[in-house]
């Protein structure tokens, strides 16, 4: 493609970027005000996981769909669901319109991202991957400062349901500078039949999981975990046979992409988890008001930001490998010390504790990312891509099926021990508007203890994540001049 060309589909990659970063914070910041005020705190983890599930779920078919057909028709369509979900979304009455709505937009957003970071690994060297990973940062940069002030000012001052309407004028442009300027380039001329059966598996086995995670201790749990357990062996021998399959299980068979995944797992556990019950712990325990729990959040994104713009500049001079180990360290610590938080933590003290978590992120990613994408095939790259976003995502939707379950667990457990009455729980996440409520200390603590534990499932999975780190394999980046013959750029 010609340089103009690029330029406008790097400007609708960073819109598409910025919209995804936007989608973080505003909704993460709207949600306790959201779940106040349509169906109680019991249904909190479900509002997420509805939209993680399929977002997770259709990531590797997205990948692969645009290894087979291109990647300009299904960014567009990917983008059309996620807008429409959006709007759905925004009118949504009732806790069910937006569980289903939020589902919508997750199909969409399955594909905005894995496409954005297949078209930069498409249109660029590994040299000038490393150099434009500092512009797409800057992009979260802004986004994550814009996004939490921006998500609430939108509740405090208008209504929950704008923080949805938001995302249309950038997802509008950003799709529109794409189908125009990119243009698919063919790296094959086969054109296998897409792997139905492993998609319908595949989204078969992680459904049951997260059904039974949210029902864990019941016996319908169990029945379902066993049926995901059952689904995934089955889904492992249909890919194994398969011509192409969805799930690349030939590349699994490599050291650094099987811990690249793992990796991708445990530290999208860790903190997509953590992100999604912060903004409750600072509402909810700290009393303040949802512009002031978007602020809270907003130096962990900051911090993902610097760290990823720093750390791709040194990639290639000290090596993906430390600087894997070192943001997942840093990822750990930062949960570690969000484990130990309680009703006595101030905000600042919160604002260091996720900075770091933002921080090991930004340091640990890209370079598996920039590492993974330099050493497959470049037939497989949207495969491969896709693949690791697919296992952050995963990751994230098992942490918070999981926290959100613990969570209730706790809660209730609390609540019934002391006593207390569950509206001053409700209490708490939606104060009446215009007037000052009576908050009992005993519903603050409970609630407090309750996600704590929260955070303590999320240091086990960063401990685990620096631990499969610490097996990433001292190989030599090589970028591929043709399908099969490798160039040396650098070595770790």
């Amino acid at each position: 493609m010609s340089r103009n060309r690029i330029n406008l589909v790097t400007i609708g990659i960073m819109l598409s970027l910025f919209l995804a970063a936007m989608e973080a914070t505003v909704v993460a910041t709207a949600m306790p005000t959201i779940v106040g005020q349509l169906g109680g705190l019991e249904h909190y983890s479900w509002v997420f996981s509805a939209y993680m599930l399929t977002s997770t779920t259709t990531v590797p078919l997205y990948g692969k769909l645009s290894d087979l057909y291109g990647r300009r028709k299904l960014y567009i369509f990917a983008m059309g669901l996620f807008l429409v979900g959006s709007i759905l979304c925004g009118q949504s009455n009732s806790m069910t319109q937006l569980v289903f709505a939020r589902a919508l937009q997750g199909l969409g957003a399955g594909g905005i991202m894995p496409l954005a970071f297949i078209l930069i690994g498409e249109m660029f060297t590994l040299e000038e991957r490393a150099k434009m990973q500092g512009f797409f940062s800057g992009v979260w940069g802004v986004s994550s400062i814009i996004g939490p002030l921006l998500g609430g000012f939108l509740v405090d001052q208008l209504s929950w349901h704008w923080v949805f309407y938001i995302n249309i004028p950038p997802g509008l442009l950003g799709a529109a500078l794409v189908a125009f300027a990119w243009r698919d380039q063919v790296h094959g001329h086969a054109r296998p039949a897409v792997d139905y059966a492993g998609a319908a598996l595949l989204t078969a086995s992680v459904v049951a999981l997260l059904l039974g995670l949210v029902e864990f201790g019941t016996s319908t749990s169990w029945t379902l975990i066993a049926a995901s357990i059952v689904l995934f062996i089955l889904l492992l021998w249909v890919e194994s046979r398969a011509t192409d399959p969805i799930l690349p299980i030939p590349l699994f068979r490599d050291r650094l992409f099987t811990t690249s995944i793992t990796h991708g797992i445990l530290a999208g556990w860790a903190l997509f988890g953590s992100l999604s019950f912060i903004p409750l712990f600072v509402q909810s325990v700290l009393g303040t008001n949802a512009t002031q729990a978007g602020i809270t959040i907003a130096p962990m994104l900051l911090g993902w930001v610097t760290a990823s713009i720093i750390g791709t500049r040194f990639l290639l001079k000290i090596g993906y490998r430390r600087l894997a180990i070192t943001g997942t360290a840093l990822l750990a610590i930062g949960t570690f010390l969000m484990s130990r938080a309680d009703a006595n933590t101030t905000r600042t003290m919160l604002m260091v504790f996720v900075s770091l978590m933002g921080t090991g992120m930004g340091f640990s990613i890209p370079p598996f990312l920039i590492a993974v994408q330099t050493t497959v095939e470049r037939r497989q790259l949207g495969t491969a891509t896709s693949t690791m976003q697919f296992s952050r995502s995963i990751g994230g939707t098992l942490g918070v099926s999981v926290m959100g379950a613990a969570l209730s667990a706790r809660l209730a457990s609390n609540i019934s021990a002391s006593g207390l009455d569950p509206k001053l729980v409700s209490q708490l996440l939606d104060p009446l508007p215009g007037a000052q409520a009576v908050i009992n200390e005993g519903a603050r603590i409970a609630v407090a203890d309750a996600i704590t534990v929260v955070f303590v499932l999320a240091f086990v999975a960063a401990g685990l994540a620096l631990l499969a780190t610490l097996f990433t394999p001292r190989k030599e980046l090589r970028e591929r001049t043709t399908e099969s013959e490798p160039m040396l750029i650098s070595a770790d």
